[in-house]
């Protein structure tokens, strides 16, 4: 059995100083008046090119439409951790678990880190609308389904789009997921995945890509430096095994249920 912890409990002072001055090298480029015109030029065309079909397109239209839908999200959720805990692809089925628990922390850190840089985003003014806000011609789901957007909420649309919140979580998981990728099999499922399950709202128009690969990604790699290059991953998963311990020895006893790597395999 491999013994070996995914997470070291050091400072990797070069990873975490590159973590730390790419989110401002990207948060200045963004703020700069020529970065933000091409970010505003790339993001229009990228509108338009997703948004117009939906108008005439109804496969397009309904695919779209049931991934722009909240209860989608669970089961964005899912396959993500489905992913995350299969045995033996990315991570040996003994270091399910830990890493499971180094994500959580990971994504523990990222909601800290959103609810800081939100304040700071409203105070500093960068707050803007959605692109279907902002275009007269944008192709609004609700228009078509106007039904769902009160019953399934429906997101096709933002007061508040900067930064990607929902991208900034699919982000993260997959720069945690490629710290430990060795193929490229497995780094093309897991950017595939993710840049997919970004997409329903950058086709609906909730978001500019820019709240995505400027705001989602600067705060995932914040995130991603501070857990993983910091000890904070190694000694949170470690707390986190030992405290829920009893638990998944009690859980590993269940029928089809306890046949789950992570339930059934020690640390």
């Amino acid at each position: 059995m491999d013994n070996r912890p995914l997470f070291q409990e050091r400072w990797s002072i070069g990873p975490l100083a590159v973590c730390t001055l790419l989110p401002m090298a990207l948060l200045c480029f963004w703020l700069w008046p020529f970065g933000q015109i091409l970010c505003l030029t790339f993001d229009e065309w990228l509108f338009h090119a997703l948004n117009g079909p939906l108008a005439t397109n109804t496969t397009w239209r309904h695919v779209w439409t049931v991934g722009s839908m909240r209860p989608f999200d669970i089961v964005v959720g899912l396959i993500l951790l489905a992913v995350l805990i299969r045995g033996n692809w990315v991570f040996k089925a003994v270091k399910i678990r830990e890493a499971f628990f180094g994500f959580l922390v990971t994504l523990l850190l990222l909601v800290v880190v959103r609810a800081l840089f939100s304040k700071w985003t409203d105070a500093m003014g960068w707050q803007h609308n959605s692109p279907s806000m902002v275009f007269p011609d944008a192709i609004h789901l609700s228009d078509f389904y106007p039904d769902l957007e009160a019953r399934w909420e429906l997101k096709d649309r933002s007061s508040q789009s900067f930064p990607g919140d929902h991208a900034s979580v699919l982000l993260v998981w997959a720069l945690f997921m490629s710290l430990f990728a060795r193929r490229l099999l497995q780094h093309l499922v897991i950017w595939g995945l993710a840049l997919l399950f970004m997409l329903p709202r950058l086709v609906a128009g909730a978001h500019w890509g820019q709240d995505d690969y400027i705001g989602g990604l600067l705060m995932a790699i914040f995130a991603i430096g501070w857990s993983c290059y910091t000890p904070l991953a190694a000694k949170g998963s470690a707390a986190l095994l030992r405290w829920t311990a009893p638990l998944f020895r009690g859980l590993a006893r269940l029928p089809v249920l306890g046949r789950l790597e992570v339930l059934r395999y020690p640390v």
